[in-house]
């Protein structure tokens, strides 16, 4: 039986806001520092995976004592990074869906690098969104529908080098049959009419982004 959603906390930037996401049913995976940010806000991540290098060993010891399940890796031999290990992690159970949370920040290196590896749950047929304090994003390369989270904009880049017959419903800037292309900006900084709107493509891998200041 498919497994509704797992919820990813990255060791990232976390908010305590972000709790607010969870779900009853949620399966919890933590990565690295997110590990402890959960337990120290009284949630039990199912599964904990990392290297574990930006906490203490009391904090490790914590963390293996409150985790449903522990995956240590070694610092220096391992090729992925936390974030990417919590992910693969993820896709083996097959969920419905993958909710990425603080997988942004200062380092652009990893918030490119996690925006990117959405578009292998994809290639599993698991939808899957990655948020932050400011954004909200999704990857199509068919249909998706846009729903009212309080976010004031929607802005459409291409992953692909184009994306072609893109047909927007319930945006106030709508578009037909349209083209984007890598380095064009006519995606930007539309906005929904109401509760939500639909995007369809024909061709191309889409990055969806709901955005506020």
């Amino acid at each position: 039986m498919t497994m509704k959603r797992i919820v990813i906390f990255t060791g990232g930037e976390l908010f305590p806001e972000f709790l607010e996401a969870l779900h009853k049913d949620d399966m919890i995976i933590a990565a690295d520092r997110g590990a402890l940010f959960l337990i120290e806000h009284g949630i039990t991540p199912d599964i904990a995976v990392g290297d574990f290098d930006s906490i203490t060993e009391e904090e490790q010891q914590l963390v293996r004592e409150k985790s449903g399940r522990m995956i240590v890796v070694d610092p220096v031999l391992k090729d992925w990074t936390d974030t990417e290990m919590a992910f693969e992690t993820a896709l083996d159970h097959e969920p419905a869906h993958i909710l990425m949370l603080g997988a942004t920040g200062t380092r652009m290196d990893h918030t490119l690098a996690n925006v990117h590896i959405m578009v292998r749950a994809m290639q599993r047929h698991i939808s899957c969104s990655l948020q932050d304090k400011n954004n909200l994003m999704m990857l199509t390369t068919s249909e998706a529908v846009v729903e009212d989270h309080g976010y004031e904009y929607v802005s459409l880049l291409p992953l692909t080098p184009e994306v072609t017959g893109i047909n927007l419903e319930g945006f106030q800037y709508p578009l037909q049959e349209a083209t984007l292309r890598m380095g064009q900006s006519l995606g930007i900084s539309n906005k929904l009419l109401g509760k939500s709107g639909t995007v369809s493509i024909d061709s191309g891998l889409l990055l969806i982004i709901q955005s506020k200041d």
